[in-house]
């Protein structure tokens, strides 16, 4: 007999839940098969099939088939950013180049400590995310400051919904972006997409499978690079405009040196919308803060959970809005949007020249190239070349994905560029088999 309880589906899930973190159910654990659950417990087939229905949304268990119901085993999603040994060009890092980021310099001058109950928003920092918006974004939107866009992404998710929800991300989709569903217990739904970024019919899909939030890359996707043009912004906002209450959250992150225009995907009449624009891409990693553009009601989610003692440091904000109004900064942040375009086009330049496919590279730091056969063997392949690069699995929501590469271009020299291109095409192409 198990020693599961409970009579409806959430006592049940409840129940399951605590026994694993009790450790009373390790991972891989079987759990009994429905028929037997209900028969043991008293209650419909059906209930117990929602409450494993949830944990496997959850990640708590894996539904397999005819092999039952086990204990997952708690995934962790790779993080951005490798390490490589001494003679091997790193193209997997996902990094600016740090060459291209700008000094704090006298940012600071004029601080004054704040204490609890002080205003705690940068209004120089507001400013400039207003002024930069323009007509992005309606003009009645709220402005608020979070940790970085990964924080904001997190932030509104919970703000919005609970443990089980699912969410329609990008696929593939950013390393961060999925470690947040993970970590959250949010069902991630994945969307297919192509150079111009999540193909309408892969977001209708999703909607009708019950996702209650969607996140979108508007420009310069990691890890493809792709770009929502206005035809396909104009397509997805009939889609989000068919489902109002949908939560819809694009990340401009690249959004101060981007290449391209940004084009909004957002309905005019979303009630819960935001638009986040974060500064690590073209002022640090380390300063991690994102300005986000919201619908009133969402602010106000956002305030309940950035108010009293927990604000977003202000000698940070200090420090950002002090760089961005720095003329020095502009002139780095248009060289740097030059050095990444010119950097990028260099690499596809190189790969068509040989005939290897990729994804026309729209902006950003990466370029995608698909692959026909199993990419670990082609990394490993170049990783004794002197190359790392990364394989596409690492972004999959989906399972068993197509084989693809992410080839970071942001430090790519033009001989990098030939010379990469040469040892892949002979691996594909040529006798070596990887």
């Amino acid at each position: 007999m198990s020693s599961i309880t409970g009579a409806t589906a959430a006592d049940i899930a409840t129940s399951i839940r605590d026994q694993v973190d009790s450790g009373a159910l390790d991972v891989g654990s079987p759990l009994p098969t429905i028929r037997a659950l209900a028969a043991d417990l008293g209650v419909n087939r059906n209930t117990v099939a929602a409450a494993y229905a949830h944990l496997a949304a959850s990640g708590v268990v894996s539904a397999r088939g005819r092999a039952g119901t086990i204990v997952r085993a708690r995934e962790f999603a790779p993080r951005e950013g490798m390490e490589s040994a001494a003679g091997v060009v790193n193209l997997a890092a996902g990094n600016p180049d740090p060459a291209l980021l700008p000094g704090i310099g006298a940012a600071l001058l004029g601080y004054e400590p704040l204490v609890y109950g002080d205003r705690v928003v940068e209004d120089a920092l507001v400013a400039w995310a207003q002024a930069r918006a323009g007509g992005d974004v309606p003009a009645s939107a709220s402005v608020v400051i979070t940790a970085g866009a990964i924080d904001a992404v997190e932030r509104l998710l919970t703000a919005h919904l609970v443990r089980g929800d699912g969410v329609a991300v990008e696929d593939p989709c950013f390393l961060s972006s999925a470690g947040v569903l993970h970590a959250n217990g949010f069902a991630a739904l994945p969307m297919g997409m192509d150079a111009e970024g999540v193909l309408p019919d892969e977001l209708e899909a999703a909607l009708v499978a019950g996702a209650r939030a969607v996140v979108l890359t508007p420009r310069a996707h990691n890890p493809t690079g792709a770009t929502i043009t206005p035809r396909r912004a104009g397509m997805l906002r009939e889609v989000l405009a068919r489902h109002p209450s949908v939560l819809v959250i694009e990340d401009d992150h690249f959004s101060a040196i981007a290449d391209s225009a940004y084009a909004r995907a957002t309905p005019p009449d979303s009630q819960r919308w935001a638009l986040v624009r974060s500064v690590s891409k073209f002022l640090g990693p380390d300063l991690r803060l994102a300005v986000v553009h919201c619908d009133p009601g969402t602010e106000a989610r956002l305030e309940a959970r950035l108010g009293g003692a927990v604000w977003v440091s202000t000698i940070l904000q200090r420090i950002v809005a002090g760089m961005l109004g720095d003329p020095a900064t502009r002139e780095l942040l248009a060289t740097a949007r030059r050095a990444y375009r010119r950097r990028g086009a260099a690499l596809a330049d190189a790969l068509a020249a040989r005939g290897i496919p990729f994804l026309p590279p729209a902006d950003g730091l990466n370029l995608w190239i698909p692959l026909d056969r199993p990419e670990q063997a082609v990394v490993e392949a170049l990783h004794r070349r002197g190359w790392l690069v990364r394989g596409g699995a690492d972004f999959a929501v989906a399972s068993d994905p197509p084989p693809a590469l992410r080839v970071t271009t942001a430090t790519l020299v033009p001989e990098h560029a030939t010379s990469f291109a040469g040892d892949l095409a002979e691996l594909l192409f040529g006798t070596e088999t990887p």
